[in-house]
């Protein structure tokens, strides 16, 4: 009797909680100017597959066809585009761009949306790893400046902070930096897909570890030993991780300077926002993120307390184009709410009142009726439960699911002496 595989069933005192996070996380952004929309769990087969969602195509849920008998899905058995029209969505960035082809007329020269919703993948299950999980994305479409990624960066540290994990830090780098800097050291257009795949591991493996790969990869032997003399040139320990000597001194000599000067904008912008000397932005050269439609600025979000990142985006001007005919530019920024939920120690709503009534089983049905409408009337979330032979076990149980108070009730009870849950 359990949920399909890589998938779950959420008990209230969970699903509580996540939506207290989502509370939090959409209260910020839409104080931010950011605007909430809705789009479909289902997206056309071909758009799902149009070659802009990287790996996450091969992981798609697909839907078959309306009326196939046995006969006609033998016959199209090879042509999975026959097969299926529609598919499940395996993120959320692909049919924002739908939505903004579709709906551009409605919306602002500049649209900073939000779009929060469970996407598919079939993933192989594992710890910390589903088939259906929660997305939580802000993206602003129409502005190819840098005050775009300042603004998804400054919404989204705040909204991290107002959970309670303050601290949090964004780490960044440029497609476009990288792909000169790969340049620079020889590495050919043909071998790039692998050598970034190998570069993405360097946190894990070394700088020898990434190397010794690269060669096994059959990458070219002179711009292996020019990326490893780079990778174990000398260093001096800087005070600000981020700035325009620091973004220089990560890169080869010569790096363009319309890539630097973004990034250094972006930290500007990002030192105003949040009011602090201290830029919460590291720059990592080698940051790479896998999706395939990311055209510039690239960023991950992380924290102290874990190893792993809370979340990342990135800059892709090349995605709507592909619906609408024409160029936007676009950026995104989407919270690991799955993660985020597992970190966030959050209590009740604040100022919630949560009453159970505990009843004997002889009390008239309009006296339980007149208790609960009191308390409801007076803004606080009731409970009526049955008194039974465990009572401190009843009480454990409603404490767990937020109920803060408690009031036993018998036959003619007039006045309710309420009791706190503890």
């Amino acid at each position: 009797m359990n949920p399909p595989r890589g998938m779950r069933d959420i008990l209230p005192a969970d699903k509580a909680r996540r939506e207290r996070v989502l509370s939090v996380i959409r209260d910020r952004y839409r104080s931010h100017g950011f605007d909430e929309i809705e789009t479909p769990a289902l997206e056309e087969y071909s758009r799902l597959h149009a070659g802009i969602g990287g790996d996450n195509e091969k992981l798609a849920y697909n839907v078959l066809r309306r009326g196939l008998d046995a006969e006609a899905i033998r016959e199209a058995a090879d042509d999975q585009g026959a097969l299926a029209d529609l598919g499940l969505r395996y993120d959320l960035t692909v049919p924002l761009a739908r939505f903004y082809a579709s709906n551009r007329g409605q919306l602002p020269g500049v649209f900073r949306a939000i779009q929060i919703g469970p996407v598919w993948r079939a993933e192989r299950p594992q710890k910390g790893r589903y088939r259906q999980f929660v997305q939580c994305d802000i993206d602003i479409i129409g502005d190819d400046s840098a005050r775009a990624e300042a603004e998804l960066m400054v919404a989204s540290l705040d909204a991290v902070d107002a959970l309670g994990l303050e601290g949090a830090t964004v780490r960044i780098n440029d497609r476009r930096a990288l792909d000169w800097m790969l340049d620079s050291f020889g590495f050919t257009a043909e071998e790039r897909p692998g050598v970034l795949i190998t570069i993405d591991k360097l946190d894990k493996i070394g700088p020898e570890g990434v190397a010794a790969e690269l060669r096994e990869r059959g990458a070219a032997a002179s711009a292996v030993d020019a990326f490893e003399e780079f990778l174990r040139r000398p260093q001096t320990m800087e005070y600000n991780p981020f700035g325009e000597r620091q973004i220089r001194k990560a890169l080869p000599e010569n790096a363009p300077e319309e890539i630097v000067g973004h990034l250094v904008g972006i930290g500007e912008a990002v030192a105003v926002g949040r009011d602090a000397t201290d830029i919460p932005l590291v720059f990592d050269p080698f940051l790479v993120r896998g999706m395939g439609y990311y055209t510039g600025t690239i960023f991950e979000l992380a924290h102290p307390s874990v190893s792993y990142s809370l979340g990342g985006g990135g800059r892709y001007d090349g995605m709507i184009g592909r619906f609408l005919g024409q160029q936007v530019p676009a950026v995104g920024f989407s919270l690991g709410f799955e993660r985020l939920v597992d970190l966030v120690t959050a209590g009740t709503d604040a100022g919630e009142r949560a009453v159970v009534l505990i009843h004997d089983a002889d009390v008239p049905v309009a006296e339980l009726v007149t208790h609960k409408a009191g308390l409801v009337a007076a803004g606080a979330r009731v409970r009526l439960e049955r008194r039974t032979k465990n009572v401190k076990a009843l009480l454990e149980r409603s404490a767990a699911d937020g109920y803060t108070e408690f009031a036993t009730v018998a036959a003619g009870t007039a006045q309710l002496e309420l009791k706190p849950l503890s």
